[in-house]
């Protein structure tokens, strides 16, 4: 302690000598705290007195800027254009040409006469189930019918010359004609051994086999399906009944297939679903290359609007108030250039298409609108338009 007090004595004392305040080094180099202190005071001083001569040069230099420092901004001319919306819906993949064949008549299945993948015309025999003699007792009703016949056509021009009874005569009429229903109810039954094609198509698949026993209205003979005639349903919700017509356009999305097409709603549901809210609306589809098959998912895009001079601004630039109520700004031209003043303006919106939106009310053709910018400003303020 006795020899720091006696350096401090010194360097004292060496400072009165030379008449010279010590350097930053030696103050550092002194290892004396009252010394330290001193000198951080002095620093902090300095620093003061700085920071108000900075501060008066600053202001001395800003009376030679002229120019207003004005918030800079962006803003474009709103002008008319096209617009048209559309809904996106899920739907499904469908053809009225689907067909599982089921036998009329039991018995065991005798002859298969296609194949699976077979393309098909209308009236094509498919199947034949085994008869069980009911071609004999046909050929023995036309026999009986033929008879019939004979006897009618006979008694019928003896009683034409008054000849006979008219019992007799009426009972030949009778069974001419019960025998003739006979036989149509047995070729009727007769057909129903064979199976044809309801409509040309493509066999997707043969069930039954050969030898099988059938069952009418049960066993599953085969299934016949129409590629030509496709078409997507979907189900939307009621809000769109007044907006979705027949003809309104259409294009579906196929993601599987990964190709779009663009058609036309050709069918409107007149009836809503309780359960969902929702009508059904159908569109054709084009298969020429028969890769699109009933149930495939697809994607609607309904247009539901469209507007020829419709005027749109960004979603980006909506600010909205404290009632919820949207608004935007516009720009006015001031007599100095590049600067406007920004105004308020409330506004009504319509559809949008998930970038922009139509402005139904609040601003016409021709405005200037604020647009980047237009979250740092306020109504009635100079800003800098730079674009």
């Amino acid at each position: 302690m006795k020899t720091r007090n006696l350096l401090l004595v010194s360097l004292i004392a060496l400072m009165g000598c030379d008449n010279a305040a010590p350097t930053h080094e030696e103050v550092l180099a002194s290892d004396n705290l009252e010394l330290l202190q001193q000198q951080q005071s002095e620093y902090n001083r300095q620093i003061n007195e700085l920071s108000i001569q900075l501060e008066q040069l600053k202001a001395k230099i800003s009376t030679f800027d002229t120019q207003e420092k004005l918030a800079l901004v962006t803003a474009f001319e709103l002008q008319p254009e096209a617009f048209s919306h559309f809904i996106a819906v899920q739907g499904n993949v469908k053809t009225r040409q689907y067909l599982e064949l089921l036998a009329e008549f039991g018995g065991t299945l005798k002859k298969i006469y296609v194949q699976e993948g077979q393309a098909v015309s209308k009236g094509k025999l498919l199947a034949e189930i085994d008869d069980a003699g009911l071609k004999d007792q046909l050929e023995q009703m036309q026999l009986q019918l033929q008879l019939a016949q004979t006897t009618f056509e006979r008694t019928k021009r003896l009683w034409n010359k008054k000849i006979g009874s008219e019992i007799g005569y009426l009972e030949a009429k009778t069974n001419f004609e019960s025998q003739q229903k006979r036989v149509a109810q047995m070729k009727e039954q007769l057909a129903k051994t064979k199976i044809y094609a309801p409509f040309s198509g493509v066999i997707d698949e043969v069930v039954a086999k050969e030898g099988e026993m059938i069952a009418p209205g049960m066993t599953r003979i085969a299934r016949i399906v129409n590629l030509n005639s496709m078409y997507v349903e979907a189900n939307v919700p009621e809000s769109y009944l007044p907006s979705i017509k027949v003809g309104s356009p259409v294009a579906v999305t196929l993601p599987v297939l990964k190709q779009t097409q663009q058609t036309s709603i050709r069918q409107t549901g007149n009836y809503i679903a309780p359960s969902n809210r929702t009508f059904r609306v159908e569109a054709p589809l084009q298969n020429e290359d028969g890769m699109i098959k009933p149930n495939l998912s697809a994607r609607l895009e309904v247009n539901d609007y469209n507007n020829p001079e419709a005027l749109l601004i960004p979603l980006r630039i909506i600010n909205e108030n404290a009632q919820g109520e949207s608004f935007v700004y516009i720009l006015s031209a001031t007599q100095e250039e590049g600067v406007y003043t920004t105004q308020r303006a409330a506004i009504v919106l319509g559809k949008n298409n998930g970038k922009r939106v139509e402005v139904l009310k609040g601003l016409s053709a021709g405005d200037l609108i604020l647009d980047e910018g237009a979250g740092v400003v306020d109504d009635q303020q100079k800003v800098r338009r730079i674009q």
